[in-house]
């Protein structure tokens, strides 16, 4: 379905970008603030993952995979339902990991995105996952609004990037 397709390309979209921005990268690099209110690249690439994890995992009624072993192998000093929505600067900078975490993390947080979506039918998209807003928000628009917040957080994680490679 033209639809699923669509999404999915976005979505695979995103992880091509979280690769090209983190493999290869060491901690210096993936803990680089060009300012000490800025965002690092590893909590960038750590909060769009936490986000649709944790959002398409509640839309589609299965278990994050955060709580399936990433925490524990991650180990950060969050509440371990932190998503890194609303953290101060200094939660920031305590996000510590390396590409190959951050990027085995997306990968399977991607697999089970294009695993949700890959069955979809067009009437699914209009089934209400979130009552606690007004309209009620339907599947499709929090499909939209997790593609759309990934690819600005993997924009600005390029963006870092850029900055510490013309510093």
């Amino acid at each position: 379905m033209l639809s699923n397709d669509l999404i999915c390309d976005g979505f695979n979209r995103v992880k091509e970008n979280v690769h090209r921005v983190i493999d290869g990268l060491d901690e210096r690099e993936l803990f680089y603030r060009p300012h000490e209110r800025a965002n690092t690249i590893a909590w960038l690439i750590w909060h769009l993952t936490r986000v649709q994890d944790d959002h398409l995992a509640a839309a589609f009624s299965d278990t994050q995979l955060w709580h399936q072993g990433w925490s524990d192998k991650f180990n950060l000093p969050f509440d371990n339902n932190a998503t890194g929505y609303g953290q101060s600067t200094k939660a920031v900078g305590l996000v510590k990991a390396d590409a190959k975490l951050l990027g085995g993390y997306h990968d399977v947080v991607h697999a089970a995105t294009i695993r949700y979506l890959s069955g979809l039918k067009e009437t699914d998209y209009q089934r209400i996952v979130d009552k606690r807003w007004q309209p009620p928000v339907t599947l499709a628009v929090r499909i939209v609004s997790v593609l759309a917040d990934d690819l600005q957080h993997v924009g600005q994680a390029a963006y870092v990037l850029g900055l510490l490679e013309n510093s």
